[in-house]
């Protein structure tokens, strides 16, 4: 099932707003594709990740990023993407109006290991679901029923314990 955004503005409320703490061996590292209008989603998604052992890039906590969105900002998107173990896109009615994370994606797509990109579907508190698009194409991270944590699971359905990867 879809993760909550209540669940992940929750999640993102109860943040602790610790520094960037830096890779451990084996760490997998991941690039959250997201739209600004989901800040606190995202900082959810980042927590739950990171209480699975994972580092979560969100692209607006980057120091070297330009104030205002121009080529630099693609570049040092694209450099990010490339580096991390995973991508992660994060679909909400924002990420998918937006202009920027259908193009993230893409070079993704392009860049990446299929494997190694995830849509994590959510569903909103009027329970419209986002993610449809995407999940026949891509892996996804998602809430099991019955269960809690997040799961990871493949285009055929077969799943396993996000903090497992």
């Amino acid at each position: 099932m879809p993760i909550l955004q209540s669940d992940l503005l929750n999640a993102g409320q109860r943040r602790s707003m610790q520094g960037r703490f830096s890779k451990r061996f084996g760490q997998p590292t991941a690039f959250l594709s997201h739209s600004h209008k989901d800040v606190t989603l995202a900082l959810g998604l980042q927590e739950l990740l990171n209480n699975q052992g994972w580092d979560v890039y969100i692209d607006w906590q980057d120091q070297t990023m330009p104030e205002k969105p121009d080529a630099e900002t693609a570049f040092n998107i694209k450099a990010a993407i490339v580096r991390a173990d995973w991508f992660l896109f994060l679909a909400t009615q924002n990420s998918m109006a937006s202009r920027w994370c259908p193009w993230e994606i893409g070079f993704a797509d392009g860049k990446k290991v299929h494997d190694r990109i995830a849509v994590v579907p959510t569903l909103d508190n009027q329970g419209h679901f986002y993610g449809n698009e995407y999940l026949n194409l891509y892996n996804k991270i998602d809430v099991p029923a019955g269960a809690v944590g997040l799961a990871f699971y493949d285009t055929r359905g077969n799943g396993k314990w996000v903090r497992t990867l």
